[in-house]
């Protein structure tokens, strides 16, 4: 079973801001970094933690490569 993650535990993982979360989210042409998309149960919204971490681990390597 996957962990899953509220909004403020994405917000603290990544450091970006609610409203920045969102835009990263709802507009592929906004950020080519492919954030992941939220999961909807009933009224909530949760991330998957591993997509989370695994974007995080894209951006270091990303910054390694450089």
């Amino acid at each position: 079973m996957e962990k899953l993650l509220t909004k403020k535990q994405v917000k603290e993982l990544v450091g970006f801001g609610f409203a920045h979360i969102d835009r990263m989210e709802k507009d592929p042409d906004y950020d080519h970094w492919n954030f992941p998309r939220r999961v909807r149960i009933g009224f909530r919204v949760f991330w998957v933690n591993s997509e989370i971490q695994s974007w995080i681990a894209d951006r270091i390597a990303e910054r390694d490569a450089s």
